[in-house]
């Protein structure tokens, strides 16, 4: 009687693997076939879709750290990636720790969203180390996270030796006027950012007071949002000169 054979991915013919690639989104491909087997490993490198994958969007999703260090491992031996979306992924302070770490040296992303993802103080000193050596980012989206004042000191100290960022979206951190302050003194040094928005936080006049005095420096920025913050009519005219300077917009 003929022996029965069984297969598998680990023994199916390349051409077969690829089919079934093919049929798979990238959260199952990464998440799930990842480290499965050298053989595995070896036919997902040169998989065409997994080579050549410029935005990878993974929103929504539940990544847990060993999850996160698929993904960091992934990136490692990626050169093709300029978008990564990781949008209410639950990856915290410690997930925020493995991607900024990966990312440092990290050539072509250009555009990190990493908004609602529960990531506080700790998570932004990762960050602000990734900002001090990244020289390719210029889209960092951190809106509806945990930040708060001190994660905001963190981040400005970063902005202040990045030179390559141009957005930078912090809404909804419950940010105060000590963090405002700490931004402000690192719009008067940069050269790059030209959108900052603020909005949903509880910024108040002396926040405001503290950015418009910055703007009287900085010659870059194009357009900073305040909506939705705690900044009085009379407060807000401080802004009039500044913005009669330079093409800036500021929404309050």
């Amino acid at each position: 009687m003929a022996e029965k054979t069984s297969r598998s991915l680990l023994t199916l013919p390349v051409e077969l693997v690829y089919r079934i690639l093919d049929k798979l989104d990238m959260f199952t491909i990464l998440f799930s076939m990842q480290n499965v087997c050298t053989r595995l490993d070896v036919i997902l490198r040169m998989y065409s879709r997994y080579q050549k994958i410029e935005t990878l969007k993974l929103l929504g999703n539940h990544i847990d750290l060993e999850r996160v260090k698929h993904l960091v491992e992934f990136l490692q031996n990626n050169n093709t990636i300029s978008q990564l979306k990781l949008g209410n992924s639950n990856i915290g302070d410690i997930g925020t720790q493995y991607l900024a770490n990966a990312l440092q040296h990290n050539k072509t992303l250009t555009n990190l969203d990493i908004r609602y993802n529960k990531i506080g103080l700790h998570g932004a000193k990762y960050l602000a180390n990734l900002l001090q050596h990244n020289t390719t980012l210029t889209r960092l989206y951190l809106g509806h996270n945990e930040i708060g004042d001190q994660g905001t000191q963190y981040l400005a100290a970063g902005l202040l030796k990045n030179a390559t960022l141009t957005n930078l979206n912090l809404w909804g951190n419950g940010i105060e006027n000590l963090g405002t302050k700490s931004l402000s003194i690192a719009l008067k040094h940069n050269t790059t950012l030209v959108t900052l928005d603020l909005r949903y936080n509880q910024i108040s006049d002396r926040g405001a007071r503290y950015l418009a005095d910055a703007l009287q420096y900085n010659t870059t920025l194009a357009m900073l949002n305040l909506e939705n913050n705690s900044i009085a009519l009379h407060a807000r005219q401080c802004f009039s000169t500044e913005m009669k300077k330079v093409p800036l917009r500021v929404w309050l």
